[in-house]
């Protein structure tokens, strides 16, 4: 019987959308635009951060390095301000309310760097996922889907896996889970299909 539900955070519970917090730069030259997708968002850098292996200054550091110093700025406010101002997945705020409520133990298994615990708690969903229901990339330089990661969450947790149901938007994360006899579903983005898609699985809600 399911008795926790696993939440993945990226474009789950919050948006994370980079196309989006480029184009809100009003950068005015798309070849930049494009440059910026993949020297930032496409770098290997962004994955070093959300494992921990790189501050926030050191990735900068290197992202800077191979751009024109004309893109510097924009840059930094893609690393460390991307979450201003705060976009969220509709319906999920509510969706976590009705699961707490049911009696369903929430956690967050999340692929996030440091910086994770300023800008988390400024989201209102936040409040289904305290910080010892976290488990975070960065932590233990594991990333979603090594099969370490979801071990090490189940440890920490001291949860029994076939008593988890996981929720990811990424097909990869979601099989992840999968492999380690964890529930798996993947989100399509529509909180209220995400509810059938619960319902069918046995969760009460």
């Amino acid at each position: 019987m399911i008795k926790n539900i696993l939440f993945d955070m990226g474009n789950v519970l919050i948006r994370f959308e980079p196309a989006t917090f480029i184009r809100r730069l009003g950068i005015a030259d798309p070849a930049d635009e494009g440059l910026l997708m993949r020297q930032v968002y496409r770098s290997i850098e962004w994955v070093q951060l959300d494992r921990g292996v790189l501050t926030e200054p050191e990735a900068l550091a290197k992202i800077k390095a191979r751009l024109p110093e004309r893109l510097g700025e924009a840059a930094e406010k893609l690393v460390s301000f991307w979450d201003r101002p705060l976009l969220v997945v509709e319906g999920m705020e509510e969706l976590c309310a009705a699961l707490a409520g049911a009696g369903y133990e929430l956690y967050l298994l999340t692929n996030a760097g440091p910086r994770h615990r300023e800008y988390w708690p400024r989201f209102p969903v936040s409040r289904f996922f305290p910080e010892d229901r976290i488990c975070r990339s960065a932590d233990w330089q594991l990333l979603k889907p090594e099969r370490e990661f979801y071990e090490k969450a189940l440890a920490m947790f001291s949860l029994k896996r076939e008593e988890c149901l996981f929720i990811d938007d990424s097909p990869n994360n979601a099989e992840g889970a999968d492999r380690c006899g964890i529930h798996a579903l993947v989100f399509h983005g529509d909180a209220g299909l995400l509810r059938q898609d619960l319902r069918e699985t046995g969760v009460r809600i």
